[in-house]
């Protein structure tokens, strides 16, 4: 009841805003004409009171010239009459009278006065409220969801919507998600609220940064004219399929330190003293998950942890099917790390990855020399390409593929 009266009362100051704002239009209008009539009334005051002198002062002229006739009349010397009637002849001539009309200069019409608000009022008539805009509707198959990132596209429910004919020209939509761990627009207990993304002026967007640790992002979206935004469209549920997993620290080598999705080493006692065992420091992160169908949740804790130069720790989830790929970030002083795959019994407590039948890895140092080489059954076949930024990884488990991606950093200049 409170939202409609506060709804209610935003509307009613908006429209006498408007209608505020439609007056000073209007009384600004109407004082430019009033002063287009002032000066045109005086200019044309100006022109005949300029026409009036002038034909006073040709009556004056013509006044002296005939007080001069009759003096002329009274000239009994014939040379002197004719001397006198040559002036008077020459006068004439030249006598203001003889350039002067009687018709006014200016009309009596105001010429400026052809205001016509035969439209304006027809269109005044005419006003009515904004409709508030439909919901769009989300085109779900030109949605994309990839590299952790989705875009979402929409459209207006109809043409009308986006040409303006219908509910008021839309000016920009607003979207909406969230993480869920189901397929439907409530919102369980605990789950991620409604984050925002606005002033969007395209019918496409794309949701960048996302880390993709639920199965499912919720999206929906709504249009916003000038009057108010609309009711959102139905939500619509995109599977993110992440294959989401952490360390099993039982697995670590006891050099391994192991914090949520990072794994650090730090060597104990004389070892660390040792320059051939430093060069095997690694300091990489883990993943950001994207997609993979299946995931099994199979505790490792019964296994012994990885010992002497196999400085390894596994992830705490068995892959048993499917597709999987997720990422790593070398963090900013890392030294060497391999990351890959393996069987689950080709790896022994002193075995490395890459050096079996069953494991295959990327193995990476920037010690001493920077070298970058794809490992498996103990063969290195050396990369010609800079160290990485971000690597994926992409397991099709059923097809046995392996592949491994690879994001650069490149120097400016450098190709």
């Amino acid at each position: 009841m409170d939202t409609q009266k506060e709804e209610s009362c935003k509307v009613t100051s908006d429209l006498e805003a408007e209608l505020e704002q439609l007056r000073s239009a209007l009384e600004e209008k109407g004082a430019e004409l009033r002063h287009i009539l002032k000066e045109e009334k005086q200019r044309k005051e100006a022109e005949l009171q300029k026409q009036l002198s002038e034909g006073k002062s040709a009556l004056l002229s013509c006044e002296e010239l005939l007080e001069f006739a009759d003096q002329t009349l009274t000239i009994t010397n014939e040379e002197e009459f004719l001397t006198a009637a040559k002036q008077i002849k020459e006068r004439v001539t030249m006598a203001p009278a003889f350039r002067l009309t009687t018709r006014p200069a200016v009309s009596d019409n105001m010429s400026q006065f052809t205001v016509d608000f035969s439209a304006e009022r027809a269109g005044l008539q005419r006003l009515h409220f904004l409709p508030v805009p439909r919901a769009p509707e989300i085109d779900v198959s030109s949605c994309v969801v990839r590299d952790n990132a989705i875009t979402v596209a929409w459209r207006p429910l109809s043409e009308a919507d986006s040409s303006g004919d219908g509910s008021g020209p839309i000016e920009r939509y607003e979207l909406e998600y969230r993480k869920s761990n189901r397929d439907s627009s409530l919102r369980a207990t605990g789950e991620a609220c409604w984050e925002k993304m606005s002033d969007i002026r395209e019918t496409r967007v794309t949701i960048s940064g996302l880390k993709f640790d639920s199965p499912f992002v919720i999206i929906r979206v709504r249009a916003r004219n000038k009057a108010a935004a609309g009711e959102f469209s139905e939500p619509v549920a995109m599977e993110t399929r992440a294959y989401n997993f952490g360390f099993d620290a039982a697995t670590a080598h006891a050099e391994l330190k192991v914090q949520g999705d990072t794994v650090t080493w730090e060597p104990q006692g004389v070892k660390g003293h040792d320059p051939r065992l430093r060069a095997k420091e690694n300091r990489s992160s883990s993943r950001s998950a994207t997609p993979s169908p299946n995931k099994t949740a199979a505790s490792r804790a019964g296994r012994d942890r990885f010992a002497g130069e196999s400085y390894t720790v596994l992830g705490d989830q068995e892959m048993i099917g499917g597709s999987y790929y997720w990422e790593l970030r070398p963090l900013a002083d890392w030294k060497s790390f391999s990351v890959g795959v393996a069987y689950r019994a080709s790896l022994g407590r002193f075995d490395q990855l890459g050096k079996s039948a069953g494991s295959w890895c990327l193995y990476a140092t920037q010690w001493l020399q920077s070298s970058l080489a794809a490992k498996h059954n103990n063969r290195a076949k050396a990369l010609d390409w800079p160290l990485p930024q971000r690597i994926g990884i992409y397991c099709d488990y059923d097809s046995g593929t392996k592949e491994i991606l690879l994001w650069f950093c490149f120097s400016p200049g450098v190709r």
